[in-house]
């Protein structure tokens, strides 16, 4: 089986695997990863992440021409921005998971660090978390947005809508975007009953150990 096959294999498996564990639902959710020859492989516009179809995978060449499959999703100037900003992304994946919306909602969320230090895995996966503010669905004003931080996050979340999460391959995205729903998970189950997190030296001996990114 050639490279492009394989990708296109692993896309739909991972992402049947969120659907099937309900981390998105319906219609909802696109991912994205970069081929061998430097295009893109996209989940089409409208399409359910429990039942996609490796042969109907938009496909962008090199220059970010559709040369394949069905029309992309509208959230791609979403994961352009990433793959502009950020040269180690090799697949970026958007869901709208539960316990992460309903964090995004709360009033006295960090907007600059989204999730709470609860565990070393969102540090060591994500780094800083950061919440974007409600857009519309499909806005290019959402790309925008990521652009504005200039390469120096690896996810967002936006607000009332669902994380953004960009990896070096479409595995390491999607295993990153499932550790910031646990984290969400766990700061809505412990909400308010004083939970003991990762102090600040704890934080910085995680960053520092494991190379994390943790800048502005």
């Amino acid at each position: 089986m050639s490279a492009d096959a394989n990708l296109r294999e692993q896309i739909c498996m991972l992402a049947k695997s969120m659907f099937d564990r309900g981390l998105t639902g319906g219609s909802t959710g696109n991912i994205s990863a970069r081929t061998c020859d430097g295009g893109l492989l996209v989940s089409p516009t409208g399409t359910s992440f429990g039942r996609l179809d490796p042969a109907r995978l938009s496909a962008f060449d090199a220059n970010g021409v559709l040369v394949d499959g069905d029309a992309p999703t509208k959230e791609m100037p979403l994961h352009a921005a990433f793959y502009d900003t950020r040269s180690t992304a090799g697949a970026v994946v958007h869901l709208h998971s539960c316990h992460s919306v309903a964090l995004s909602m709360m009033e006295d969320v960090d907007t600059d660090n989204f999730l709470p230090p609860l565990t070393p895995y969102a540090i060591m996966k994500l780094g800083k978390v950061k919440l974007l503010p409600f857009f519309m669905p499909g806005d290019p004003a959402m790309g925008e947005a990521v652009r504005g931080l200039a390469g120096k996050r690896s996810a967002v979340m936006l607000a009332n809508h669902g994380p953004v999460v960009a990896g070096k391959d479409v595995e390491a995205a999607c295993n990153a975007i499932e550790e910031l729903e646990d984290t969400a998970r766990l700061a809505m189950m412990t909400r308010h009953m004083n939970a003991r997190a990762l102090n600040d030296e704890q934080v910085q001996a995680l960053v520092t150990k494991f190379d994390v990114e943790w800048g502005d």
